[in-house]
């Protein structure tokens, strides 16, 4: 599913645009009225004020919201490879021939995980899920069959560990999925396109260089704000560098 936000810097020059626009309408409008008397003036720069301090505010309260759910994805990458390193070494409780089964399960699934955090081809990822998909039920079958026939505490405690192993994916895919809310971006964008019509509008006459400050400054934000909340399409992304650690580790064995 296409989702503009997934392509910040598309995002910067589109917001770039539309803010300088917005600008340029303000000082049109300021030219077609006329000057403003003192009284009025002085309203209108209040009125400016209060509102680049509610802008300021809710790009602050967006952009907290954007780094603690990339917060979110790093720790969750954590428990993701916790969860399987802590499943390989339990595998050393199973029956020999189900063990080797197990390790090759966890080692080519992790293979997977890794994939499905560096790719960014649709269709890619989509066959990452499935394949994903395929070997948990592959895995929670290998250590359950001997759970059954054997239901001891030992086979308990590798078969919990399995459902942290499938539940940590579970929770990984959430938080890629929490995302910044679509009312916040249009409530942010809303006003940021309010703050530029009045600063053209009070920038009528002045340098023109006053009419591309704030929508620089603004795109710039947003961009950075997007960027930061787009688990694939940012620069600021998520490295599963704990996963290929344990790739590596998993490996030399």
């Amino acid at each position: 599913m296409f989702n503009l936000l997934d392509y910040p810097v598309f995002d910067l020059f589109l917001s770039l645009l539309i803010f300088w626009i917005s600008a340029r309408i303000g000082g049109a409008l300021r030219k077609r009225q006329g000057e403003l008397s003192e009284d009025i003036y002085h309203d209108f720069v209040f009125v400016i004020s209060a509102t680049l301090t509610l802008l300021g505010l809710i790009i602050a309260f967006t952009f907290v919201m954007a780094v603690n759910r990339y917060d979110q994805r790093k720790n969750y990458e954590e428990e993701e490879t916790n969860a399987i390193g802590t499943e390989f070494v339990r595998t050393d409780l199973l029956p020999a021939d189900d063990a080797v089964r197990v390790r090759a399960l966890l080692k080519r699934y992790l293979d997977q995980r890794v994939l499905h955090y560096e790719s960014r081809n649709e269709q890619q990822i989509r066959q990452i899920d499935v394949q994903t998909a395929r070997l948990q039920a592959e895995m929670w079958s290998a250590v359950a069959t001997p759970a059954a026939a054997q239901p001891t505490p030992v086979a308990s405690l590798v078969l919990s560990g399995m459902n942290d192993v499938l539940n940590s994916q579970g929770y990984t895919t959430a938080a890629w999925r929490n995302r910044i809310p679509i009312a916040a971006w249009a409530l942010l964008i809303m006003i940021s396109i309010f703050c530029n019509l009045m600063i053209g509008y009070s920038a009528h006459g002045r340098s023109s260089f006053l009419l591309v400050v704030l929508p620089i400054a603004l795109s710039t934000t947003l961009f950075l704000i997007a960027d930061v909340d787009s688990p694939r399409g940012g620069v600021i992304r998520v490295h599963p560098q704990n996963l290929k650690s344990l790739v590596e580790s998993l490996h030399s064995q």
